[in-house]
């Protein structure tokens, strides 16, 4: 992953990093000394992993938009599903299962713009749609797929009419009744 957009930025993340750890998260992996050499001007933050993560703590209160993954446990499947469906946020979830029952269940199930069945992070291509529900998307629009392309387009209609030359006088093609 590149930098992160500002030193602001970069900041911030980091300092929902330290709130996970004071919240009582543990923090699996800690990217926040990653330095890259030759870009000590950027502002990279190392990948984030925190595992034991549960409602009430900023890093799961709070939509982070940075290299910061949490792992929530829950000890049912309709325990899990409540707890995707009940945050305000609806931008992506995913599911680990060799049940493909389970994974058609949690698709139709979860209220979330983006899910993965056997993958962590459900960022698709941009031609497909990229984007959460709920509190997660601004706006009406994805900023990709069909919706980014109706976006970005501008429709223009042409109508045409090539009359014959060889008829003089108005005719404008307007049909009419007789």
């Amino acid at each position: 992953m590149g930098p992160l957009v500002s030193a602001a930025h970069r900041a911030r993340v980091a300092s929902y990093v330290s709130s996970g750890v004071e919240q009582g998260a543990e923090l699996v992996v800690d990217g926040r000394d990653l330095m890259i050499e030759g870009h000590d001007h950027g502002h990279f933050l190392g990948p984030c992993l925190f595992d034991r993560v549960h409602p009430g703590m900023r890093i799961y209160d709070e939509e982070i938009f940075g290299p910061v993954l949490l792992v929530v446990r829950t000890n049912s499947y309709p325990e899990a599903i409540k707890l995707i469906n009940d945050n305000p946020y609806g931008n992506g979830t995913a599911i680990f299962t060799n049940d493909g029952g389970a994974a058609r269940l949690f698709e139709q199930q979860v209220t979330a713009g983006m899910v993965g069945i056997n993958v962590p992070i459900p960022v698709p291509m941009a031609y497909h749609s990229f984007g959460g529900w709920k509190a997660s998307l601004f706006g009406d629009l994805h900023m990709h797929g069909p919706d980014g392309f109706r976006f970005f387009t501008r429709s223009k209609v042409i109508t045409r009419r090539w009359p014959d030359p060889s008829h003089r006088g108005v005719n404008l093609g307007f049909p009419v009744s007789v």
